[in-house]
């Protein structure tokens, strides 16, 4: 079942942030978890889901993540700061 969204990795409370995008967050995020695939995310030790938000279609999704990662820093903080004051790693919710 595709499910797109965008997401937020961080490597720690006001850390290095990654934007992604994916068709399945659950699975996507225990990939970053398990530095299963090369790239960012493995190389800064993002693997805590910090923030994400889910659309009916992928163009959507992908039109999001481009809007994120176009923004500032400050931004994407307050996104996180809005729907998770406390940085709290939100993957236990997905798979719960």
């Amino acid at each position: 079942m595709r499910e797109p969204a965008v997401y937020i990795m961080a490597n720690q409370r006001n850390g290095t942030l990654y934007v992604g995008v994916t068709s399945n967050l659950a699975e996507r995020v225990w990939q970053h978890r398990g530095g299963l695939t090369p790239g960012f995310t493995r190389r800064y030790g993002c693997k805590i889901l910090v923030w994400h938000e889910r659309y009916e279609r992928m163009a959507e999704a992908i039109g999001r993540e481009k809007q994120i990662k176009g923004g500032s820093r400050a931004k994407k903080l307050a996104l996180i700061e809005a729907a998770n004051p406390n940085w709290r790693d939100l993957y236990e919710d997905l798979t719960g």
